[in-house]
């Protein structure tokens, strides 16, 4: 027998948690777990069972983020946090709990992992000769074209 948590499905990870990207694991004792029933179509079977899963990650107390990964994860996902600070991920795709929670693990990985992506700066670029001048000319050649179309003014 393992010293892993018996909840987690993942034998190679058992002690370290989620792996969002390498070098980067979010503890299983950091993510809560839900299982509740669905909704929706589906006969007695989606009634009675508990195969949606809820996995609910608080960013603002994680102790795997620093301040400045922190600071860019709040920013990037602010939109998908509660007032609290934590992430829900919701899967309720297929029949089974096992493969839902596998799913919503995996959602909040990716999501996370976009989240940590630093964007890249721009750089600051002229137009060149030939484009300005390419522009200039189609520009002349709509004001000809809707000057040609008006009505001679005769006073």
């Amino acid at each position: 027998m393992s010293a892993r948590d018996e909840s987690s499905p993942h034998a190679e990870t058992p002690d370290r948690g989620l792996e969002v990207r390498p070098g980067l694991w979010i503890p299983w004792r950091e993510l809560e777990v839900r299982a509740t029933k669905s909704g929706g179509p589906g006969g007695q079977h989606v009634n009675t069972s508990s195969t949606r899963i809820e996995l609910v990650w608080n960013v603002r107390t994680s102790s795997v983020l620093d301040d400045a990964a922190r600071a860019l994860l709040l920013t990037a996902i602010a939109s998908r946090l509660d007032s609290a600070g934590c992430l829900r991920i919701v899967a309720s795709d297929t029949r089974s709990q096992k493969q839902n929670r596998e799913l919503a693990e995996a959602r909040l990985a990716a999501l996370v992992a976009r989240g940590l992506v630093v964007p890249r700066r721009r750089k600051k670029t002229k137009p060149t000769r030939g484009s300005v001048e390419r522009r200039l000319s189609t520009k002349r050649h709509h004001a000809d074209k809707k000057s040609s179309r008006r009505r001679e003014n005769h006073d």
